[in-house]
């Protein structure tokens, strides 16, 4: 791994956390990811399961995690299981964890090799009542293909017919939600390495760069700084491409007078970071640029002190909705009557703002968090107002991500990367 060894009490305590939640008599499993084929002998880049990792620090394929709170023996209630390695192994494709090494990394004293996990399973099965199995229920999930969890459910289910099942993703949904301090400074570090990439770049965009040129000076900031790659796609929207909010593609152009607008971020032991910043690609907003970039930071710094332990999800984005219907007004997009008549199920302001103000963000971009509760101190946002203008050429989103405080205005993670419109134009002419 790139990344620097993590406190091993992070997922010591994670594990108790959900543990104590658990049913009498219950077993949880959870599997690692899969390493998808992509033809003939090419596989994609491996990516831990989140969910194994926030419990055990084990960022490897092919590893198990069982955990048991009333196994008659203690040594069952946390037991790891990893591919056995060898000295063959580890010359063609490095070292993998062996147990002791397991021990260090999760603090988990029973590791098994991955062959021994159906005899150990039926034993534990025989003292279990019900087993937990992990199911994605993320809100945004649209999962096409079978995983590696969903094998194992499939097979144990048959084998054990009379047990009975429980979902850990609920539990999982508000533990992850809520970040411990260690957690924190891993985002932190994750922004702070996307803030040395936003620098550079500031002094790297001019008339005539590519798109997928600043792309690449990104990466190349990220991986001298440990992160292994971006978060998620990064978007890198020259002119009117930025009007098309996921757009990929970057292989367009740089023009004299354009907006650029960046949505990219730095990953760092897994967890993610999330930045947007709009720049002018000359180097000077217009007066027009100016006025729509900062009714954008506007809306961004009153949403972000909104983020407020108690508020609810839904609540938050009607009054965020109401800030930039103001600032629609002002820009005179919209006039007093669009208000009047508009469709309370899409407010008039949606057709310049259309997409979400703010998701939790921490080992997933759009991380576990239930919408539908209020809320807490040390939950992850990202604050993240646009205004997108097909018919002037242009779109500006701005982004930071903020931690609920238990009292006073959320801690912004993205505090020292550049953001002002007069620091930009200051940083990009220098």
């Amino acid at each position: 791994m790139k990344y620097h060894p993590i406190d091993r009490n992070l997922f010591i305590k994670n594990r108790k956390d959900l543990m104590v939640q658990m049913k009498p008599n219950s077993l949880a499993v959870f599997n690692s990811n899969d390493i998808y084929p992509v033809s003939a002998d090419s596989t994609l880049p491996f990516e831990q399961h989140r969910d194994i990792f926030y419990l055990s620090g084990v960022d490897q394929e092919e590893s198990v995690l069982m955990l048991f709170p009333d196994a008659p023996e203690a040594k069952h209630r946390e037991v790891l299981f990893l591919r056995e390695t060898n000295e063959h192994i580890a010359i063609w494709e490095g070292e993998k964890l062996t147990k002791a090494r397991a021990l260090e990394v999760s603090g988990i004293k029973t590791v098994f090799w991955l062959q021994d996990m159906e005899k150990v399973f039926k034993e534990l099965m025989s003292y279990a009542e019900t087993v937990y199995v992990n199911t994605n229920e993320h809100y945004r999930a649209n999962v096409a293909t079978e995983t590696r969890e969903d094998r194992f459910t499939k097979w144990w289910k048959t084998q054990f017919p009379a047990h009975q099942v429980a979902k850990s993703n609920p539990i999982l949904q508000r533990l992850r939600s809520v970040k411990d301090p260690i957690e924190i400074d891993l985002i932190q570090t994750a922004c702070d390495i996307t803030e040395k990439g936003f620098r550079r770049i500031l002094g790297f965009v001019k008339p005539g760069v590519w798109e997928f040129e600043i792309e690449a000076e990104y990466m190349h900031e990220f991986l001298r700084n440990r992160s292994k790659k971006f978060a998620y796609t990064p978007i890198v929207a020259s002119g009117n491409n930025a009007n098309v909010l996921h757009y990929i593609e970057n292989n367009q152009q740089c023009k004299e007078g354009d907006l650029l607008l960046m949505d990219v971020g730095a990953e760092y032991a897994n967890y993610s970071s999330d930045m947007t910043r709009t720049i002018p690609v000359s180097g000077r907003f217009t007066d027009r640029q100016r006025a729509v970039y900062n009714a954008v930071n506007r809306v961004k710094d009153e949403a972000t002190n909104m983020l407020v332990p108690g508020a609810m999800w839904k609540e938050y984005h009607v009054e965020v909705g109401k800030l930039m219907t103001s600032e629609l007004l002002g820009l005179g997009l919209i006039d007093k009557a669009d208000v009047q008549n508009e469709n309370p199920d899409w407010p008039a302001y949606k057709k310049y703002f259309m997409h979400g103000t703010s998701h939790h963000i921490g080992l997933d971009t759009h991380d576990y968090g239930l919408l539908h509760e209020p809320i807490q101190a040390n939950m992850v946002f990202t604050v993240e107002p646009g205004i997108y203008i097909p018919e002037e050429g242009f779109g500006i989103r701005l982004e930071d991500d903020v931690v609920v405080q238990e009292s006073g205005e959320p801690f912004n993670l993205m505090r020292n990367i550049p953001i002002e419109a007069e620091e930009i134009e200051e940083l990009m002419n220098q």
